[in-house]
């Protein structure tokens, strides 16, 4: 069975393959140029890798049996002049346990005022900050699938109150409540942490707005860690200046890597990190990649498998 990876890290995740599984007699084609692959694509059934190099190859006409990408989102293979008959799964299942510890640590660092201290050092002001706690807490988790309930269940024993919103409403435990999407206003004003983690669809577009901002708290912190096209930037620059809220923490932008004359650059209390928040783990998405090519060679379900009609 040939296998086609296209992957900036190919090299990697080809030896991992060969390590972790050299039952599986794969031939494996790799590389990171799209114009080098394009000669291996149409003799490939099964494909790996980035989903923007892999449009590529869907664009010039060449198409798989099945695709598991390395990314959790996977908006360039859903573009309309794109075929979508053919398997793909996203990843799955690896980014909750990186992405909890990252939302911990701002967390943290905001009930801390490690910022602030910061700033006292550089002044060589010595200042005694009553330190704060995450008990009791309210949290609000926009978004309850894979990552945000391992997110939910990292935070639950900090003593935190864990509020959820989906795209309907359910049960589900650690979180108090999960409410569906027209629900987000109303607890989004009752948040000390609003997080957003959900992913590109169209009724996630510009979902944090001039009203939704207007509604916190002042004393809130906003983490964006889902994707920036969900956030109208220039309401949230606002909503700063006007200290409607008390920070923000952007992992994900609208255009990356961000444009220089960008305003988040020196808004105040905004803290950028280039999307780093969640890597993904080549040898937890490779051994993703063998229990899914192994179900799929039994015709059983697949782990990840994208709903092209609700986009992920």
């Amino acid at each position: 069975m040939r296998l086609l990876i296209a992957e900036a890290a190919y090299c990697r995740y080809t030896d991992l393959l060969r390590e972790a599984a050299p039952e599986l007699q794969l031939e494996i084609v790799a590389g990171a140029d799209v114009t080098e692959l394009t000669r291996h694509a149409g003799s490939c059934p099964l494909w790996l890798g980035q989903p923007d190099l892999l449009a590529a190859l869907l664009r010039q006409g060449f198409k798989p049996q099945w695709l598991q990408s390395t990314w959790a989102g996977v908006t360039p293979l859903l573009a309309a002049d794109l075929p979508r008959d053919y398997a793909l799964t996203r990843a799955v299942g690896i980014f909750g346990q990186v992405m909890a510890e990252y939302v911990l640590c701002h967390l943290l660092a905001h009930e801390r005022q490690l910022f602030a201290a910061l700033a006292d050092q550089v002044a060589r002001h010595w200042q005694n900050r009553a330190p704060c706690s995450l008990r009791g807490r309210r949290v609000v988790i926009v978004g309850t699938g894979d990552i945000g309930l391992s997110v939910a269940q990292f935070l639950a024993p900090f003593g935190v109150e864990l509020l959820g919103v989906a795209s309907t409403a359910r049960s589900l435990p650690p979180f108090k409540e999960v409410a569906g999407l027209e629900q987000l206003p109303r607890l989004a004003a009752e948040a000390d942490y609003l997080i957003n983690l959900l992913p590109d669809t169209p009724a996630t577009r510009d979902l944090y707005d001039a009203a939704l901002f207007g509604a916190l708290k002042p004393s809130a912190l906003f983490i964006n860690a889902g994707r920036g096209v969900a956030v109208v930037d220039a309401d949230l620059v606002q909503a700063l200046e006007r200290r409607q809220l008390a920070g923000a923490v952007i992992d994900v932008c609208r255009q990356e890597p961000l444009p220089a004359d960008h305003p988040f650059w020196n808004t105040p209390h905004l803290l950028l990190t280039g999307h780093s928040s969640a890597p993904t783990d080549p040898r937890l998405l490779v051994q993703l990649f063998i229990d899914n090519l192994n179900s799929w060679r039994e015709g059983s379900a697949l782990n990840g498998r994208v709903d092209f009609a609700r986009g992920y």
